[in-house]
């Protein structure tokens, strides 16, 4: 009987070792796969300049709605303009403007939410009542107003959805701050007369960032689509202007008579927010398994 139910424990616990390495493999190919795609999609974007064939604003009225050939590899448009040079010239900006929207409010929201969790008090009232004041309002609707206000085009994008993205870091900051600064390192650091900006900066930042990075994934996807979407209604990048969002927008008129328009660039945006997902889910198991182990 003994026996038995040792056996039977013995082929639990070697399932489960192999489930959990079957898991750590999966999510390897997963982070792999997506930084693989994210680094030629930026290879593309950066090198857009010298791999491009054609100028991407160049108009060729005798070569309108071509289907893609050896030529013109995604066709052209409406316009005549190279398809794939414009693709190229667009992955470049978007990239730009996605991981600029997206990381100058994480490293704010941090700061902020790490200070207001590490003294408490007044501060940690006023940055929560501000947090939960921008939270409040729907995102879209708010970034859409200030870019109202400033006028289509990027000026409006880089100040409105910083205004409100950073919130939102903070709030995460702020809470895993709280569970922090009771760690025994943090009083250790405290025992040792380490000053606060080295305690804060120093030590407890690597922590707060890992989850920051994780969320700052999935918010890369949001940001690209975001930048998408305004450029699609007009009050984001402006022609003659390469844009994912506004080329979609410009080939939707012509979609059942030139597919590849609208396709291809909207096909490279979803190829885009796939790779972020993928390393967003790569970093997230990673990070999970180093905290199980440190438990």
């Amino acid at each position: 009987m003994t026996t038995g139910v040792v056996d039977d424990a013995g082929h639990v616990a070697a399932r489960l070792r192999r489930a959990a390495l079957s898991e750590r493999r999966w999510s390897n190919v997963t982070l792999y796969a997506g930084v693989g795609i994210l680094a030629v999609l930026l290879l593309l974007g950066l090198t857009a300049s010298w791999i491009a064939p054609y100028d991407p604003s160049a108009l060729d009225l005798t070569h309108q709605l071509q289907s893609p050939t050896w030529a013109h590899l995604m066709g052209t448009d409406t316009f005549g303009r190279d398809v794939f040079s414009r693709v190229l010239h667009a992955l470049r900006l978007d990239l730009e403007v996605t991981f600029a929207i997206t990381y100058a409010p994480l490293v704010v929201g941090i700061v902020i939410g790490a200070l207001a969790g590490w003294f408490g008090g007044w501060l940690d009232t006023i940055v929560m009542r501000t947090v939960d004041a921008v939270i409040a309002f729907p995102f879209l609707v708010l970034v859409i107003a200030i870019v109202a206000i400033e006028g289509p085009g990027l000026t409006g994008v880089f100040i409105g959805v910083p205004v409100v993205s950073w919130a939102l870091y903070a709030r995460l900051t702020r809470g895993e701050m709280l569970v922090l600064r009771e760690q025994d390192f943090i009083q250790a650091a405290r025992a040792l007369g380490y000053s606060t900006p080295r305690i804060v900066f120093r030590h407890a930042l690597p922590t707060l960032l890992r989850s920051n990075l994780v969320f700052s994934a999935a918010d890369l996807v949001l940001n690209l689509l975001l930048l998408a979407s305004l450029s699609y209604l007009g009050l984001g990048v402006q022609p003659p202007t390469s844009e994912l969002g506004a080329m979609v927008a410009d080939g939707q008129s012509v979609l059942t008579q030139a597919w590849w328009v609208a396709t291809l660039p909207g096909l490279t945006i979803v190829l885009l927010g796939v790779s972020f997902s993928m390393i967003g889910d790569g970093i997230a198991d990673r990070l999970g398994r180093q905290f199980r182990l440190a438990l």
